[in-house]
């Protein structure tokens, strides 16, 4: 069956078909790790998953390559500020490296809590710096690049179009509308390969500039080249990506090589919250952990994702994430159904259900469309395993272990589990007005309580979280 996706590089979609035939070979940009990853983070990377999952399911081997980045992302897209790597270092009292391994151990987890597959190759930036020093030095033999008392910059007047993905015209952007014209730079769109690093900057390693480390975008330039070659046939990431990182990646490939890196640019949309966007200032950032604390497994997170496609904006609420929480054991509830069912169902209808849904995940991921053919199987009337054998096999795009229970351990704080016990000793002795007063204090903090007579007949208390409510 033939595989479709939008191609952000031609603005239309396409069908695939890899540079090797059995092989699809990718990158992504990873994180860079000097805070925590937002959900918001995490949806571009449950595209990426279904991504790679969807191919698998079309029978194509993967090597995909992904990047951290623990040096050279500063904090202005306009090549300006501290690397972000030192701005968190210096704020957490930590040493770049600590804040590395840190944040890094952190994403991987929330991967593993999504159920997420670990790209085969993972690249950490300061692994490659030899490898970065010289692909500038070749972009300078070239003529791409110059000098300046700060930085090593790439020069976009060499290129015969710049820039190929956001297609905006420059010559209609007013002059430093997106940086601070540096007068040294020939044009304000000039962006810096390598930085001349002041003084005192905890990361810089030599180079024939002087003590200086790696600008942003060179990293993932060189990563992708030197493990999937000159062209390869995905590069995936945000959407906040596109006019500048990607953008500068493309022209620093056809600086060195003359080719566009990679055949097909595929992006995800943002992630809303209430309607509205994420920022701290507004106190609705939140994170993988935040859903855990709430009381729900993270994949419900990623079954509220296939919500909506890829390339639209993702609604965030917490009672959407109820929602799919009903949803997810709706789901469980139904591959269950069939494995118990008895009926033989043809194989007619199990292929109509099964080339329904193929079509819809080869349309370039419409994971909406696939979980309407889903529902259909999980509320057919005849419940039998081949469907439930048929659903286990679309799980292997969802991702969402339908096979397995569902369980939500809560980890208390030390001041509830201190509660908890105050109020068994209450009841204990028998001292009811205490044992409510302590329910209510729990309640207030966002807990549930429930008491229930065990088979023994002993009164036992169940505690838990108020879904969808925050807790002190």
């Amino acid at each position: 069956m033939d595989l479709y996706f939008y191609n952000t590089l031609t603005k239309q979609k396409e069908k695939f078909t890899p540079i090797h035939s059995n092989e699809v070979r990718m990158y992504s940009c990873g994180p860079t790790v000097y805070k925590d990853a937002t959900i918001g983070n995490m949806r571009t990377n449950i595209f990426q998953d279904v991504l790679r999952r969807v191919l698998k399911y079309n029978g194509y081997n993967i090597k995909h390559v992904m990047n951290i980045t623990d040096v050279g992302h500063l904090v202005s897209d306009g090549d300006e500020g501290e690397d972000k790597m030192l701005k968190s270092a210096r704020e957490e009292n930590k040493t770049p490296l600590e804040i590395a391994e840190h944040y890094t151990k952190l994403f991987f987890d929330d991967l593993k809590f999504l159920n997420i597959e670990t790209p085969e190759i993972i690249c950490k930036a300061t692994d490659y710096i030899k490898e970065m020093l010289e692909y500038v030095e070749d972009l300078v033999k070239k003529g791409y690049a110059y000098e300046t008392s700060t930085a090593i910059y790439f020069d976009i007047s060499k290129l015969d179009k710049y820039p190929i993905l956001s297609n905006l015209n420059l010559d209609e952007q007013k002059a430093g509308a997106r940086v601070d014209i540096d007068k040294e730079k020939r044009s304000p769109y000039d962006f810096a390969l390598w930085i001349k690093a002041p003084e005192n900057h905890l990361m810089k390693w030599d180079s024939p500039w002087g003590p200086s480390y790696p600008g942003w975008h060179i990293e993932c330039s060189t990563m992708s080249r030197k493990h999937l070659g000159e062209q390869f046939d995905i590069h995936t990431g945000g959407i906040d990506l596109i006019p500048t990182h990607h953008e500068n990646e493309i022209a620093q490939s056809k600086g060195l090589c003359g080719k566009v890196p990679a055949n097909f640019w595929m992006h995800g949309e943002y992630l809303l919250i209430n309607g509205g966007k994420m920022s701290k200032s507004l106190g609705n950032v939140y994170l993988i952990k935040d859903i855990k604390e709430k009381g729900y497994d993270p994949l419900v997170y990623k079954l509220l994702s296939y919500s909506s496609h890829y390339r639209n904006k993702l609604n965030f609420t917490w009672e959407g994430i109820e929602g799919a929480a009903k949803s997810l054991e709706r789901l469980k509830s139904g591959y269950k159904a069939h494995i118990e069912g008895k009926e033989n169902v043809s194989d007619e209808v199990v292929n109509k259900y099964e080339e329904r849904f193929h079509q819809a995940i080869n349309d370039d991921l419409n994971m909406p469309l696939a979980m309407g053919v889903i529902w259909e199987v999980v509320r057919n009337e005849e419940k039998s395993p081949k469907l439930a054998k048929l659903l286990l096999k679309f799980d292997k795009v969802l991702g969402l272990k339908i096979d397995e229970e569902t369980t939500n351990k809560i980890e208390l704080p030390q001041e509830i589990i201190d509660l908890v016990e105050e109020r068994k000793k209450a009841r204990e002795n028998k001292d009811w007005a205490k044992s409510d007063e302590i329910r209510d204090i729990l309640i207030s903090k966002g807990y549930t309580v429930k008491d229930r007579i065990s088979k023994d007949g002993q009164i036992q208390m169940d505690i838990g979280i108020k879904k969808g409510i925050d807790v002190e």
